[in-house]
């Protein structure tokens, strides 16, 4: 009897060890009840594997006892590593970007050497099973003892159920997260690493329809004042007309979300830049704390002229291919449907390339890496881009150094369309921001000197000369367009993928202009939306990516059903949304946290309960809402070809 509680107390240890370890590493601190949850949860999973490991012979209860000790330091290794490398977590449903991740082994090398501590931490108690070994007794349970383990087992799995049902009715508790929401972020923080591949594992395999309850978006819609509405026009809203029967019958989810949502208004913006070309640049790891008159100026321009949005955030979903995927769709991505998207499978009617070119537009694309990542060649093809140019892809650059220049990639494509007569829309994905951030960095390298002597870490100074070369690529853009006579003609969109989320939170603050928080402001950045005819106005709405397309197409006046994105215009009426990758959110009233399930209030209005569940459950419906328009094709469903 007394071996076996040792066993069952060594296992629950090794479990636990592995589990804290793991939340200081990543979240710097502990939830009660998530560690009460985990606390549970591990000690149910140690007993079982006591009985696993005692169930058989001598030899395999032993051969099975290693096998759990070394593969288990393996996955929270994998973890550390891959939320250190994408600052996004491992699920199964990434398998199919198995590219992306190869293509950054060289950083994943580089960060596990840098987290070495805590890697070979997860081993020790491995290390002390061959120590002890010998003094393991690995024979096979006999009665009554084996009753007494299986009494234990359904106890531990008892009080493990019954603390979940205490948060039953609370918004992304452990019960909720088990039953209702699949969100796998919070998995980990709030389950724990091992329960949390658990349930990404089966929902991977089986599926996982998530609760919701549609809420009317029309709440989002700010009511005009008195004064308002006396002097304000009337506008309508950007809808058409659409024959939901079909979508009715196949996909009742995102039919519901159509009906539910009132979409946007028309507004004093509107049309303001119809028949004027586009170029939109969607600039890798660009952030505002690279911006300065002196080292950036073409930047520092653009962010301070023409409509500058001061509550504008690039929300992280994995990597660059998260980000574009908000600024080209309108949509907010998850891992479960990236895939599906860079197979370039999807209808999208509304994609870039095809709303310009039936406006009589010429469209253009182009990447200076490689055309073939990812799959870009495919999905941009599904947006109705024809003319896409990278690296392999007719792109006439040097591209066998890393990362690739902004400034030849400008240079050797800009004659494409200014030479046109016709109007054009040109879209850039660029590549000089991208980590690793020091100075075999090309980029970085090229722009040493003037970097060399600021009083940053060397990280910061090589992520600042990236920069710089998107500020000379911008340079050289504008140029080019003040020489053709086009620039006047010519409207400027750019935002990042995402923060530079290579460096750390300590090596953002030592340049940001305040200090930034590790949910929230990291991801704060600017939008530039620029032509040197209109006057500079400072909107202070919050706003994030996915909020870019339906408001550049508000502004060029084209016709779409605002319904139909998860984003809205950030000029029209609407109130400002922002969601994270965690489920936490920024509202023009209040700022929700979803590991502490608490809110603070960002007005002199009212916000209670009732405003944050309406919000929570508003957030919920984007997020089920773009997986289904993905997954499920919903743009055919809705217009059939």
């Amino acid at each position: 009897m007394k071996r076996v509680v040792v066993f069952n107390l060594f296992n629950f240890l090794f479990l636990l060890w592995l589990e804290l370890l793991f939340h200081f590493s990543i979240f710097h601190s502990f939830i009660l009840s998530s560690v009460i949850n985990i606390i549970l949860y591990t000690f149910f999973i140690s007993v079982l594997i006591t009985l696993l490991t005692t169930a058989f012979s001598f030899k395999v209860n032993k051969i099975i006892l290693y096998i759990i000790y070394s593969i288990l330091p393996i996955l929270y290794s994998i973890q550390l590593v891959f939320k250190n490398v994408f600052n996004s977590f491992f699920s199964f449903s990434l398998l199919s970007l198995s590219d992306q991740v190869l293509a950054f082994k060289g950083s994943m090398f580089s960060l596990i050497f840098k987290n070495i501590v805590y890697i070979l931490l997860f081993f020790i108690p491995l290390i002390l099973l061959i120590i002890f070994r010998k003094k393991i007794k690995f024979n096979k349970l006999k009665l009554p003892i084996l009753e007494i383990e299986l009494v234990l087992l359904g106890s531990a799995l008892l009080s493990y159920s019954l603390y979940l049902n205490k948060g039953k009715d609370e918004y992304l508790s452990g019960y909720s997260l088990v039953y209702e929401v699949n969100q796998n972020a919070l998995n980990i923080e709030k389950l724990g690493v091992l329960n949390a591949y658990k349930l990404d594992l089966v929902r991977s395999i089986f599926g996982f329809e998530e609760k919701i309850v549609m809420i009317d978006n029309k709440v989002l819609e700010k009511e005009p004042t008195k004064e308002e509405k006396e002097e304000v026009k009337e506008y309508l809203y950007n809808k058409e007309e659409l024959d939901l029967d079909n979508i009715k019958n196949k996909n009742s989810l995102i039919y519901d979300y159509i009906m539910a949502n009132s979409g946007s208004k028309q507004n004093e913006y509107t049309g303001l830049f119809k028949g004027k070309n586009l170029i939109f640049i969607v600039a890798e790891s660009f952030s505002e704390i690279a911006i300065s008159k002196e080292l950036t100026p073409t930047l520092y321009k653009l962010t301070n002229s023409g409509l500058t949005f001061n509550n504008f955030y690039t929300p992280n979903y994995l990597s660059t291919i998260g980000g574009e995927f908000q600024a080209l769709t309108g949509l907010h991505p998850s891992n479960e449907i990236l895939s599906r998207w860079r197979s370039g499978t999807n209808y999208f009617p509304y994609g870039l390339a095809t709303v310009y070119e039936n406006l009589g537009y010429k469209t253009y694309a182009y990447h200076n890496n490689s055309g073939y990542f990812q799959d870009r060649n495919k999905y941009l093809k599904s947006l109705g881009f024809k003319n896409f140019k990278a690296c392999y892809i007719g792109l006439n650059i040097n591209c066998n150094i890393w990362p690739q220049s902004d400034v030849e990639m400008i240079n050797a494509t800009i004659d494409d369309y200014l030479d046109n007569p016709e109007p054009f829309m040109a879209y850039y994905m660029t590549v000089s921001g991208h980590f690793e951030y020091n100075f075999d960095n090309a980029m970085a390298k090229k722009h040493y000197d003037k970097v060399k002597d600021l009083p940053y870490s060397n990280s910061v100074k090589a992520y600042i000369g990236t920069e710089i070369e998107l500020d000379e690529a911008l340079q050289v853009l504008l140029q080019k367009l003040e020489e053709k006579d086009k620039l006047k003609d010519t409207v400027i969109v750019l935002l990042a993928d995402h923060y530079p989320y290579a460096l750390s939170l300590d090596e953002i603050n030592e340049v940001s202009a305040y200090k930034r928080d590790e949910t929230f402001e990291i991801n704060h950045n600017k939008l530039v939306i620029y032509n040197p005819l209109i006057e500079t106005t400072n909107i202070t709405k919050v706003a994030s990516s996915s909020d870019v397309l339906p408001t550049i197409y508000n502004l060029f006046g084209i016709k779409y059903d605002s319904r139909l994105f998860t984003g809205s215009d950030i000029l029209s009426t609407n109130e400002g949304l922002v969601i994270f990758q965690n489920r936490s959110w920024i509202s023009d009233k209040a700022i929700y946290n979803s590991r502490t399930n608490t809110y603070v209030n960002r007005t002199s209005e009212k916000v209670d309960k009732e405003y944050i569940d309406i919000m929570n459950n508003i957030v919920s419906s984007k997020l089920i809402y773009s997986k289904e328009m993905i997954s499920k094709n919903g743009y055919e469903l809705i217009f059939p070809k």
